[in-house]
């Protein structure tokens, strides 16, 4: 499905908040949206490739990665088994890598940067727990909305009128 973040900004003002203008359009679908899940981690991918392996049909994954700039919480082969599990997309506070890859992906991926090196796999991180950037709260079970205009969030589905 395609969203245009500035008339769902434009038919739904009391339920939106937007996130600050510091995301980068790297994947192969430049406009997604779905029911935010959640993962909070630090250099370690761990939870990020966990989750891509589960069924993610209507779901964006929103990884909350401290806004490190040292390593890629995401790279080609996690975004493409996330794409084939049915992913609308992930917003990743933090970089990814393989970029040519991922914006033939269809996966929807939002980040700060690109980084070439990996993460350790350390098996840290927290899974569907609310996380706070970019201005903005995002809480398991709600509602994210990303295009090239920027990233929203809301706490229901949004329809444009």
């Amino acid at each position: 499905m395609q969203y245009i973040t500035p008339d769902l900004c434009d038919a739904n003002p009391e339920l939106v908040s937007v996130v600050e203008p510091m995301f980068s359009n790297f994947g192969g679908r430049d406009s997604f949206g779905g029911q935010i899940v959640t993962v909070k981690c630090f250099e370690d991918n761990s939870l990020v490739k966990a989750q891509a392996d589960q069924p993610g049909a209507g779901k964006v994954l929103v990884v909350d990665g401290g806004a490190s700039l040292r390593c890629a919480l995401l790279g080609d082969m996690i975004a493409e088994k996330a794409a084939k599990n049915g992913w609308e997309g992930m917003v990743i506070y933090g970089c990814v890598r393989d970029v040519d890859v991922l914006a033939q992906t269809h996966l929807g991926v939002q980040a700060l940067g690109s980084h070439p090196m990996k993460t350790e796999k350390r098996g840290l991180g927290d899974l569907n727990v609310v996380v706070t950037f970019g201005g903005v709260t995002f809480r398991p079970g709600e509602y994210v909305y990303a295009d090239n205009n920027g990233i929203i969030v809301s706490p229901q589905a949004l329809q444009v009128a």
